[in-house]
């Protein structure tokens, strides 16, 4: 799962997406409902009601990856700012800043310090701009993007001297495949430039009834958000799922190092999706793969940063949630 933010430019219940949205949505669904394993799109969970229920999922003591890295911030955090001696912190998928907030009260500073937040949402910018922007010799910088774009408009705009600190927190780098993953941090590092610095946050492995709890909490938390794709998908491509035939699964793929949430169809029945053109047969037990959320080893992070050439300089775990903060330096 992502970053915790109730991301409130999403559509309201009931709203109708801009056409090319729809239109995206509609061929996503299009083709993973063809696949022999079906599938709909992760990106759309995230409505309005699936933002505010994934928030609720965050503050449940069974998906402890928030709080972890909020304690890992306070108790380190001091250590992190000395060591990347940054007047710069580009903050990727920044959300409302409340982690950035929590690190930059580690260690209070009088030296000029430029924040660069890069999110998608303008509401959450706009919300970690009144939360940051009030900070004695702060410049807060938003940039409504993707990761991509904000590094490149961020290089460009760099003026002032010294080393940056780039964050990615949140475990957010989990939701993206391994291939993947290689070229996000190329990319990130390319626009990093020698002696920069790079924090990174990742949920390690742990036992297995922990990792799936998470993801199918007992208050049913996670049920709801996943099974409310279903409901974005009747109410905006015109679908007929019927919420009480589907039963939401959390299953632990040993051999990809991952967690995956599923949706079981509890009997034969037939779905048909007016603006996907989908009309399928779904069997009893048969499944729609709906989100992938990976998990590593402490050195394996380690691993995948020195492969895009960022040089792990410090990583501080927390034993019991099995959660790592990882510094790591550009040469």
């Amino acid at each position: 799962m992502r970053e915790a933010v109730v991301n409130t430019d999403a559509p309201a219940l009931g709203a109708e997406l801009h056409a090319d949205e729809r239109a995206s949505f509609a061929e996503d669904v299009r083709f993973g409902m063809a696949q022999s394993q079906r599938w709909l799109p992760t990106r759309f969970l995230y409505d309005a009601l699936g933002s505010a229920l994934f928030d609720a999922i965050c503050r449940l003591p069974w998906y402890p990856i928030t709080a972890s890295e909020l304690s890992l911030l306070t108790r380190h955090g001091a250590e992190i700012l000395r060591r990347s001696a940054s007047s710069r912190i580009v903050e990727l998928g920044s959300g409302n800043g409340d982690k950035l907030a929590v690190l930059l009260n580690t260690a209070p500073r009088r030296t000029p310090l430029d924040l660069h937040l890069v999110d998608l949402s303008t509401a959450a910018l706009a919300q970690a701009e009144r939360l940051l922007g009030t900070r004695a010799n702060v410049q807060v910088h938003t940039h409504a993007a993707n990761y991509e774009d904000g590094l490149s408009s961020i290089s460009r705009e760099m003026s002032r001297p010294g080393p940056t600190l780039v964050m990615y927190l949140g475990s957010n780098i989990g939701n993206y495949e391994p291939h993947k993953v290689a070229a996000l941090l190329a990319s990130i590092r390319a626009a990093m430039r020698p002696g920069d610095m790079f924090l990174l946050g990742a949920d390690l492995i742990k036992p297995i009834d922990t990792l799936v709890r998470a993801y199918d909490d007992p208050l049913g938390v996670t049920a709801a958000f996943n099974r409310n794709l279903l409901v974005r998908v009747n109410r905006e491509l015109g679908g007929n799922f019927d919420l009480d035939a589907f039963t939401h699964r959390a299953v632990w793929n040993a051999g990809l190092s991952r967690v995956e949430m599923h949706l079981v169809s509890k009997g034969r029945q037939h779905v048909r999706i007016t603006a996907a053109g989908v009309d399928v047969t779904l069997n009893d037990g048969e499944t729609i793969w709906t989100e992938s959320s990976y998990k590593y080893r402490a050195a394996q992070v380690g691993e995948m940063l020195e492969a895009a050439d960022l040089q792990p300089c410090g990583q501080w775990i927390d034993p019991d949630a099995q959660f790592a903060l990882t510094l790591a330096k550009a040469e």
